[in-house]
């Protein structure tokens, strides 16, 4: 019998729904046989690592704890795969309000390009290092000599992004800088050519709300910090990095400031959901 561990239930109960929502979306049958192939072999390839014939293997063992970066991949890109055409925008009509309140009343766009073209480049390459920041957390776990705490900081990180992706069926949308693409953007440069560059060939269109970005980045910067006490500094790297994606993928027009904030909350429950199984475990 497999021995799952909490992370890789969250990845299964993942996997799960999706295979659901594609029995249900009106997506074409070709899309459904490959979400659900997809899903088949996610949930075998977990259920070998977890068998307990692999448990004495070091190499399975490392292979195992790595996985569940993959898997991340998988799941976002199986979003896309379901992605329909949007009807209307009322998402995004509404939600440009707090973007334009933000940006303009409150003066945001004006600070961020006080020093001319300084912090939107910073805001850029951080929001370029979002894509290795879970890789680079759970190298920072392997370098402090703390494998045994992985499980519980994939618990905060997947928690986070696959609830994220969880709810992307519901809310149809598209970024502001493909809604409004002559409003509010920021001036050209060869960092942000090369961020929309990538979203051009591996961006989905499915929905924006919540961040995926903001979620992935915040779970990450919790789960250092809370799980590496004895790393202060990294966990307050990874954090500050958080907050510049955070502000990068509004100021980018990559997402609308509601979208970021959700991700920022998906990441705050992921980390509470955590922290309650712990007591209720130690308990």
């Amino acid at each position: 019998m497999a021995h799952f561990r909490p992370s890789e239930r969250i990845c299964l109960a993942y996997f799960l729904y999706t295979a659901a929502v594609a029995a249900v979306r009106p997506v074409p049958p070709h899309v459904r046989l490959e979400i659900w192939l997809a899903d088949t072999a996610v949930w075998a390839a977990l259920w070998a690592l977890a068998s307990p014939r692999m448990a004495g293997h070091r190499v399975w063992a490392v292979i195992r704890d790595w996985f569940p970066l993959a898997l991340i991949l998988v799941a976002y890109r199986q979003m896309g795969w379901m992605a329909l055409p949007h009807e209307n925008r009322n998402f995004e009509n509404f939600w440009i309000g707090l973007d334009r309140f933000l940006f303009y009343d409150a003066g945001l766009k004006n600070a961020l390009e006080f020093f001319g073209p300084l912090l939107p480049n910073l805001l850029e390459l951080s929001y370029l290092l979002v894509y290795v920041m879970p890789v680079t957390a759970v190298a920072v776990f392997y370098a402090a000599g703390a494998r045994e705490r992985l499980d519980a900081a994939y618990q905060i990180i997947l928690g986070a992004t696959l609830a994220s992706y969880a709810l992307y069926p519901y809310f149809p949308s598209e970024p502001p800088r493909a809604v409004f693409p002559s409003d509010d953007l920021p001036a050209m440069s060869a960092l942000r050519a090369f961020n929309l560059k990538i979203l051009g060939a591996y961006g989905i269109h499915m929905s924006v709300f919540p961040s995926g970005h903001a979620a992935a980045a915040f779970s990450c910067a919790f789960a250092v910090r809370r799980l590496l006490p004895e790393h202060r500094p990294a966990g307050r790297l990874f954090l500050l990095l958080a907050v510049l994606i955070a502000v990068a993928t509004v100021y980018g027009r990559y997402h609308f400031a509601i979208d970021t904030l959700a991700g920022l909350a998906m990441a705050c429950m992921a980390a509470a959901a955590q922290r309650l199984r712990k007591a209720r475990v130690g308990g």
